[in-house]
């Protein structure tokens, strides 16, 4: 398992980065980054609510979850912030490793994400 957080995310696929557009068609396919399963954590805001997600796509995922695309707990709560994530070798692993975090309490999930993110800044500028 090859897990990678206190490095943006673009350095790990060969120094590409995303394109992201806003516009109403949504996000612009990302080619030239490889999909690659990850676990993440969003939260609403500092010690605010947290959301562990699991996805192949990780800069899709999030501009959907910013973007409030898809009706749920992250909607209903204002979750957007990406403030911690892993990446996998494949998706077994990454289900498997979100199913454990799941499970965990609240304070083992923060000082989880403040080991690579103190002050739970927005990674999202770091994915793209």
């Amino acid at each position: 398992m090859r897990i990678i957080v206190d490095r943006p995310f673009f350095r790990t696929w060969s120094n590409t980065r995303a394109t992201v557009i806003p516009a109403n068609a949504g996000i612009q396919e990302h080619a030239a980054m490889a999909k690659q399963p990850a676990v993440y954590m969003l939260a609403s805001q500092r010690n605010g609510t947290l959301y562990v997600g699991v996805t192949s796509d990780l800069v899709k995922r999030i501009w959907e979850h910013k973007q409030d695309m898809v009706e749920g707990f992250t909607r209903k709560y204002q979750v957007h912030d990406l403030v911690y994530f892993e990446q996998h070798e494949d998706m077994h692993q990454a289900i498997q490793r979100e199913s454990q975090i799941k499970k965990w309490n609240r304070a083992w999930k923060i000082e989880l994400l403040e080991k690579s993110n103190p002050g739970w800044r927005d990674l999202w500028p770091e994915i793209l």
